[in-house]
Parts: structure tokens; C-alpha cells; sequence
């Protein structure tokens, strides 16, 4: 899933597309909606995104806003979904649900080939979204973002953490305490801070809560830069291969050479690293147990 680095990456790359420091800002030619699930608006019309050029681009948690127009167009790409760009995309009409295209956007261009990009959705279940509407605040997701995870400072994550009594990397993916971090950052964030992903919010010691930030911070923003100035097609390559243990079970921790371990659940999994995580235990893989026995 796409999670703040990589969205943040794709806003830098669209707005560099939509509103280039050199040219008129793009307008909106058309929009063609493929997959009838990816739409979840229907009070505002399409057509009102062309009514003017693209006034910003910017990221709010997970999604992305593109205001265009008299309306905004707001994306969340969710477990599967990818933002496909391209310079010159073929004239003609798609066909509704035949292949992964759900959503193609493309941009007023004198050639037939105009510039634009598709949302895209891999696998059966479709969670992509997207959102024509007046303010971003009317998206429930958006309504419901809880403070993004770099515009916390300390004082203020230490209050949070310690009102909370779930687990850590719940909290840590919960958007409405924390926006933008989601299973694999936080999987990564916890290996740089040395703590449980089963650990108790609340329970935590001052250390634990000041390490916590600082591997909050620090893995974000690394994140950030690695995805800054990267085109759309690069993202997700450069993430897989930035990630220490996230989607590595069964390889070697860079930290300290043990084996990277998974806690499968219904439909995610998380990876840690029993020496720098849990003191060389091996957590239960499944959600209630704390510990193996």
C-alpha cells in the first residue's frame, strides 16, 4: 500500500506535471471512469474538474487532491491501487472493466496523444477510491485524518502516545491519531526504535517514547528524500528496496544478521526482528497472543 514517502512522491511528481514552474498551469480535457466501484461521488459532475486549470496538487495523509476547476479530485490509492503516468496517451475510449485501468485522467494538449494518467488497481478486491467534490473535507477518509505524522512534535507525540492503550503499530497506522503511516513504515519505524509491535502504547517508558519519535522522524523523512524527484514508475521499486524488514521474512536483519520473522493475520502480515525488537523472542502469529510459550 502506498503510504506517505510514496504519496508525497507522486504529488511532487504531478504537481512538476500540472503546474510547471515555466508554462500555464494543465487543464483537465477529460475524465473517464472504467471501474464503476472507484467512483464515490456522484453530487458533483465530472465535467465541472474542466471548468478551469489546476490550481494545486497536494497530499492529505494517503491521498491525493487535485484542484481543478470549481471541484477537487481525490484519490486513494489503497492496498493495490498505483497512479500511472504518461506523456501521450492513445486517443480513443477504453473499455469498462477490461484490464486494470479503473479511472484515466487526461490534460487539454494540441496532439492527439494528450498527456494524462490512469489509476490503476491490481487483484480482486477493489478498495481504490476516488472522489470528485467541492471541498476535500467532505471525503470521510479526509474528515477523519488525524494530524499528519511530521507535523507532530515531541511534546505533543509523547501526550498522544501515552493516552492509548492499544498496541503500538495500531497506533502507529491508526489515520485518525496518526496520518500517513501505514503497515510497512510502521513495521520500519519499530525495527529503528527497538520496540515490540505488540508493546502497549501507554505502557511505554520515556526511552522507548523518545526513540520512538525520533525512528518516526527519522525513517519518514529518509523515506521522503528517497522518493523526492523520482518519476511515478520508480516508486514502488525504491521503496521494496529501502525496507530493512518489511517484506523480508526469512532474510537477514541488517542490524544484526538474525532472521526477520512475520506475524500473519486475515489479510496483512507484519515483519520484526526478534534480537533488535523482542529481546529474542518469537511473537505468537496470531493477533491476541503476545509471546510464544
Amino acid at each position: 500500500m502506498p503510504e506517505m514517502p510514496e504519496v508525497q512522491g507522486l504529488v511532487d511528481f504531478l504537481r512538476l506535471k500540472l503546474l510547471p514552474p515555466d508554462a500555464p498551469a494543465a487543464v483537465v480535457d477529460d475524465v473517464e471512469v472504467l471501474s464503476f466501484s472507484v467512483l464515490k461521488t456522484a453530487n458533483v459532475p465530472l465535467d465541472l474538474l474542466a471548468a478551469g486549470p489546476v490550481s494545486g496538487v497536494e497530499r492529505r495523509g494517503k491521498f491525493i487532491v487535485i484542484a481543478a476547476g470549481g471541484a477537487n479530485l481525490v484519490m486513494h490509492l489503497a492496498k493495490a491501487g498505483w497512479l500511472r503516468w504518461s506523456d501521450g496517451l492513445k486517443p480513443g475510449r477504453l473499455r469498462p472493466g477490461k484490464g486494470p485501468i479503473a479511472l484515466r485522467v487526461r490534460f487539454a494538449a494540441d496532439v492527439d496523444e494528450k498527456p494524462g494518467f490512469d489509476l490503476t488497481e491490481a487483484g480482486t478486491k477493489k478498495s481504490l477510491a476516488a472522489y470528485v467534490v467541492k471541498d476535500p473535507l467532505e471525503v470521510p477518509g479526509i474528515a477523519r485524518l488525524g494530524p499528519d505524522a511530521l507535523d507532530v512534535d515531541q511534546e505533543s507525540f509523547v501526550r498522544l502516545v501515552g493516552s492509548h492503550s492499544s498496541q503500538i503499530k495500531g497506533l502507529l497506522r491508526d489515520q485518525s491519531v496518526l496520518a500517513g503511516i501505514g503497515n510497512a513504515y510502521s513495521d520500519e519505524i519499530l525495527h529503528a526504535a527497538h520496540l515490540s509491535p505488540f508493546a502497549i502504547a501507554s505502557k511505554l517508558g520515556d526511552d522507548d517514547v523518545q526513540r520512538l519519535f525520533e525512528a518516526m522522524r527519522g525513517t519518514l523523512e529518509a523515506a521522503i528524500a528517497g522518493a523526492s524527484g523520482r518519476p511515478a514508475a520508480e516508486l514502488k521499486d525504491s521503496k521494496r528496496k529501502a525496507m530493512r524488514v518489511h517484506g523480508r521474512t526469512g532474510q537477514a536483519c541488517p542490524v544484526c544478521g538474525d532472521e526477520v520473522r512475520e506475524v500473519s493475520f486475515a489479510d496483512s502480515s507484519l515483519q520484526y526482528c526478534p534480537t533488535c525488537q523482542t529481546g529474542g523472542k518469537l511473537l505468537a502469529d496470531r493477533r491476541t497472543s503476545k509471546f510464544l510459550k
